[in-house]
């Protein structure tokens, strides 16, 4: 079957917005333009001047790892008891019945990656996958779809306070090293044996998956750049509070930079250069930025007000769309399955009132990979989402 959504405001990320119609089948975008004939037996929708946008991408996330609403000792964020953890995986902590997952959908977002957190100097391996199941493996997109590591104060903080290494910068910058030349010893010697943190760290070696660095201060952001520069690896940087100030090295390197989260205080010294202006100066500079809520630290369901606010203080507004679409979808090596309104892509589609970024507009409908899994009820002014597990 396939589904016709009509008069709507159709905005394809890759392509010039129009007024038309866009032809969903077999979950995949079919067709997409202002004149389309509609194919005989297609189930019409009419979008009564709603605008259509491709599902948004949230590339940094803790959904369904710290769950809202849960006490300290259900989170699975972080595994705090080594400097390096790559083995582990996001996606065996996930729980999809985390209600921020309906958040997410509730806030237009249909992929979401979710990362271990920033306690160790190597965290772990990050899962993107969709926003609606009832178990992981069947949202699952990508995984791993990059390894977390971190620099600045959080691992200080953790290890320093065992009497651990890494106490300082400089220490979290050796584990980092060490774990790196571990990994190529054991490619050279033919990679003997199982293991499961040199296979996630050969992984990025071999720039099959990025290195998510989790960095704040410039001169963070300066070791991580160094470090990329001595093992090679492609290099994403997660947070980036003072890239701006080292933006046209990230632009010339081509290395691009998840920004955010955007509204919160400046609660920690790392944090002082914060401002909703930067993802503006970044993008100004040709660096390649998406937008990320880190969820629960911003709900997830705010993060098209943060391209809001940005445009506010000077993003183009092109570019924030494609800062919560199109450019994520790269970082995360989906963009040739999501993204954009585009033929052939998975039909993860989200209609609006109208256009999203306007504080008053919400989601209206959503569909992933062509399902209609919600809908937003103005009569009991709540979201409807399809149910995750099936009635028995």
């Amino acid at each position: 079957m396939t589904l016709a959504i009509t008069n709507a405001h159709v905005v394809p990320i890759d392509a010039p917005e129009f007024d038309g119609t866009l032809l969903i089948s077999d979950g995949k975008i079919q067709a997409l333009g202002p004149d389309l004939a509609l194919p005989q037996g297609a189930e019409v929708l009419d979008a009564k001047g709603g605008w259509l946008l491709p599902g948004l991408v949230d590339a940094h996330v803790h959904l369904g790892t710290h769950e809202e609403g849960e006490a300290p000792s259900e989170d699975d964020t972080n595994e705090r008891t080594d400097p390096v953890t790559a083995g582990v995986r996001a996606l065996d902590a996930i729980n999809p019945f985390d209600p921020g997952f309906n958040e997410a959908l509730g806030g237009g977002i249909t992929t979401v990656n979710v990362n271990p957190g920033s306690a160790n100097p190597i965290g772990g391996q990050a899962a993107a996958l969709h926003t609606h199941g009832r178990w992981v493996d069947s949202m699952l997109l990508r995984a791993p779809s990059g390894v977390k590591s971190a620099l600045g104060e959080n691992p200080k903080k953790v290890f320093g306070g065992k009497d651990k290494t890494p106490s300082t910068r400089l220490g979290t910058a050796m584990v980092i090293r060490a774990a790196f030349a571990e990994a190529q010893n054991w490619i050279d010697e033919g990679r003997p044996g199982r293991d499961v943190k040199l296979e996630a760290l050969a992984a990025v070696l071999d720039r099959e998956i990025p290195w998510r660095q989790h960095c704040h201060r410039a001169d963070d952001i300066a070791t991580a750049m160094r470090l990329a520069d001595e093992f090679g690896y492609r290099l994403v940087i997660d947070h980036g509070t003072e890239a701006h100030l080292l933006a046209d090295v990230l632009a010339e390197r081509e290395i691009p930079v998840l920004i955010g989260p955007l509204l919160t205080t400046k609660s920690k010294p790392e944090l002082r250069g914060r401002s909703i202006a930067n993802p503006g100066k970044l993008a100004r500079a040709g660096v390649e930025i998406s937008l990320i809520t880190d969820h629960p630290v911003i709900p997830i369901n705010f993060l098209i007000h943060q391209a809001t606010f940005a445009v506010k203080e000077g993003l183009d507004r092109e570019t924030a769309l494609r800062a919560v679409t199109l450019n994520p979808a790269k970082v995360l090596g989906l963009e040739d399955k999501l993204g954009s309104l585009t033929p052939g892509k998975q039909a993860d589609v989200v209609l609006w009132s109208g256009d999203p970024l306007d504080v008053m507009q919400r989601a209206e409908r959503v569909w992933i990979q062509g399902m209609d899994v919600a809908h937003y009820d103005h009569e009991n002014h709540s979201l409807v989402v399809k149910e995750r597990a099936p009635r028995f």
